[in-house]
């Protein structure tokens, strides 16, 4: 789950990052009087669950009061990948000296924590690691011993910098890596910190995502995923229980797992665009699957749909029952393609094709998808 910046500077804040002031509003009215209370020039910023705000417009300077009402004005008019803006942040533009990056991730190849320096900030530390590996020093954290201060020193020396800079950014890197930890993080990061022409350290971005799961141990934060989905489509696949993530494209995808259902999304794309992922997990039931489809079939600008079900602790002829329920209680034009691997495959692919369901047959995965090409192509 992500957290707005402002939520997740009051963490960083409460743990001792230093964190610039800031004040959070929906209201242009009250991003003057901040202003006028800070002080110019300020920085407005778009709160919303994405990146990219800077290029859209949603992080921009005001140089008096009045400005930084207007600019207030027109970002919460706007939207940012699709999202809404209802938030600003106000906050005093700092007169930066050196910028840093700051960041602790989960290395998903392990599975343990990952905390990466930079000695350049306010950039993508994807870029920097690719065009400047030499200014990036990462370290995989043992879980249990977890990162303590003299680790973090020697991340800084290693990374070159002088001594009042490695001091100060260990005790912020250390104090970011306790973050991570106390608020089961999945990322938690810092671009930039920077050291101001005052030498101040100040974290002028904060971004932190927890994982959904641990939530419950938070109860503090007193936040529900459900509040952080902007598509009403996510929301609901939240809601009737399977993961669902909604893409651009025009070709709908059932699987019974997630790695299935990656798998295959990467065979349609061959040709099609996805139109979202969703894997149902274990204990389908004819129920479920009939609410699958009802989502599935909400998406615009949909053309076709390809449904994967691999049987095994999953009762695929109960969820075949309400694949052909829906398509019963609501007819459609468009070309739908199963593939029925495994536990009672032959009864789960008589109930689809009794069902107007067309089922191939064959084991993989590419040729079944093939079926669909023919079919949104015009043939048979």
């Amino acid at each position: 789950m992500k957290l707005y910046e402002f939520e997740a500077g009051g963490l960083f804040r409460q743990e001792g990052i230093p964190v610039p002031d800031f004040v959070v509003t929906d209201s242009p009215t009250q991003v003057r009087q901040a202003t006028e209370k800070i002080g110019p020039p300020v920085v407005v910023k778009a709160q919303v669950l994405t990146g990219g705000r800077g290029l859209a417009g949603g992080v921009q300077v005001a140089e008096s009061p009045e400005q930084a009402e207007e600019i207030a004005r027109q970002i919460l008019k706007s939207t940012i990948k699709g999202l809404p803006v209802s938030k600003v942040m106000v906050v005093k533009k700092a007169e930066v000296a050196r910028e840093f990056y700051l960041g602790v991730t989960i290395d998903g190849l392990i599975g343990s924590p990952m905390v990466i320096l930079s000695t350049a900030g306010g950039v993508s530390i994807e870029e920097t690691a690719k065009t400047h590996p030499e200014m990036v020093v990462s370290n995989q954290i043992p879980i249990l011993s977890g990162l303590s201060l003299p680790g973090a020193e020697k991340m800084t020396q290693k990374a070159g910098l002088d001594s009042d800079d490695s001091a100060r950014i260990a005790e912020i890197l250390h104090k970011l890596y306790h973050v991570f930890r106390k608020y089961d993080a999945t990322i938690a990061e810092i671009n930039p910190l920077v050291r101001t022409a005052k030498g101040e350290y100040l974290a002028l971005d904060a971004k932190m995502e927890i994982d959904d799961s641990a939530l419950f141990r938070h109860p503090d934060l007193s936040i529900l995923p459900e509040d952080r989905i902007a598509s009403p489509l996510e929301k609901k696949g939240r809601q009737i229980g399977v993961a669902y993530v909604e893409l651009d494209g025009e070709v709908g995808i059932i699987s019974t797992g997630a790695g299935l259902g990656m798998a295959t999304m990467d065979i349609v794309s061959q040709r099609y665009r996805p139109a979202n992922f969703l894997e149902t997990g274990g204990g389908i039931s004819e129920e479920l699957l009939y609410q699958v489809m009802e989502l599935i079939m909400q998406k615009q600008g949909l053309r076709a749909v390809f449904i994967n079900l691999l049987g095994g602790i999953n009762p695929i002829h109960e969820g075949a029952r309400g694949i052909v329920r829906f398509l019963q209680e609501h007819p459609t034009n468009i070309p739908i393609v199963a593939r029925v691997m495994g536990n009672r495959q032959e009864e789960t692919r008589q109930i689809l094709r009794e069902g107007g369901v067309e089922v191939a047959t064959e084991v993989a995965t590419e040729k079944c998808v093939e079926h669909l090409f023919r079919r949104l192509e015009g043939g048979r």
